[in-house]
């Protein structure tokens, strides 16, 4: 059963060289314009200067003089990530997104030379309804589909055949598996365990004490085995939003003021996507990059910017900030359903 990942290249900024063709073949980063902004995006002209996202925008413009700056638009970018999306369900195959720009497709039970040729088809749909070149992998298990479709980028496919999946991983660095972060890469590394094929001379008693009691997934995965199915479940678990300061607040209304102005915006959401939320919570990031945070539960489900607000309020006070200097505050609602007299889930008895 072919599994692909597909994934739109470098997507905001596509997507505004797409609306403002004047900028294509220049360097080009989506940010936000105040001191404390990070790349949300660097197009493949911005890269060989050394610019990646979640870099500060500041060292972006350091290191390229002529870098055109392009402010976000989410509501353009969720509204291009619905037809984009449409496009990959036409003809009714399972699509799992894993954001605005990426997603699983299950492709049922064809040949695997006719998942590629439908893959094709996908990505020539996309660039010629939505101006947008999508890289794709496909292979017999998700997380292979998503390593070869990061291999293809830009604008390519990747295809691993049944049966060459032992084969295609062996010579990839550990970091490429599912679960292995920087941090555990470097462990590893550090026991001289830098390829894939490395895993699978371990004993099992050294990949038990690598890995826990994951590890015999770890070692599933090192071999090519993934079981995982695709899946269209799209329950929202938890909507958020967050302002970084250009400068560090201390002063407790203003920082009130932003709880209002985000308890209205979640309000919205809520109210938009036909759901009631039962807890409400607050992120702090203070001056030195430490965090705080604290949430609550309510008595009933809400929609309410008051509600969600005074139980953000009353988070912060619970935080004791006491004059700190914060870098960024946030508001998170979760405990989502779809009905006002919603029951709370085990999790949440």
């Amino acid at each position: 059963m072919p599994i692909a990942h597909l994934d739109v290249d470098a997507f905001y900024a596509s997507v505004a060289v797409r609306d403002r063709p004047e900028l294509r073949g220049r360097p080009l980063v989506v940010a936000g314009a105040h001191r404390r902004s990070v790349v949300l995006t660097a197009s493949y002209e911005a890269r060989p200067f050394g610019i990646r996202s979640a870099m500060p925008l500041h060292q972006a413009l350091e290191r390229c003089a002529e870098l055109v700056v392009v402010p976000p638009t989410m509501e353009r970018y969720r509204a291009e990530s619905k037809e984009i999306f449409a496009i990959l369900r036409s003809r009714g195959h399972v699509l799992e997104p894993l954001s605005h720009d990426e997603a699983f497709l299950d492709l049922g039970d064809i040949p695997f030379e006719d998942a590629k040729r439908l893959v094709a088809q996908f990505r020539t749909e996309v660039v010629r309804e939505r101006g947008l070149t999508m890289s794709a992998g496909l292979a017999s298990g998700k997380m292979i589909a998503k390593i070869a479709s990061d291999l293809a980028k830009p604008d390519g496919l990747l295809a691993v055949e049944p049966g060459e999946e032992r084969t295609f991983l062996a010579p990839l660095s550990v970091g490429r598996l599912w679960g292995v972060g920087p941090k555990t890469q470097a462990r590893l590394n550090e026991r001289g365990i830098l390829t894939i094929a490395d895993i699978l001379t371990l004993e099992e008693s050294t990949l038990i004490e690598l890995f826990g009691s994951s590890w015999e997934r770890m070692r599933d995965f090192a071999m090519g085995i993934d079981r995982r199915s695709v899946s269209d479940a799209s329950e929202t678990k938890s909507i958020s939003t967050e302002e970084t300061f250009e400068y560090d607040v201390s002063d407790g209304s203003r920082l009130r003021d932003l709880l209002l102005l985000q308890a209205r915006e979640l309000a919205e959401d809520l109210q938009r996507e036909h759901l009631w939320a039962r807890t409400v919570g607050i992120k702090v990031k203070f001056a030195d990059f430490s965090l705080r945070v604290r949430q609550t539960s309510l008595r009933e489900p809400t929609q309410s910017a008051k509600a969600i607000f005074h139980a953000a309020r009353s988070c912060l006070e619970r935080a004791r900030i006491e004059g700190a200097p914060i870098r960024l505050l946030g508001t998170r609602v979760a405990a989502l359903g779809e009905s006002p007299s919603m029951q709370l889930s085990l999790w949440n008895r």
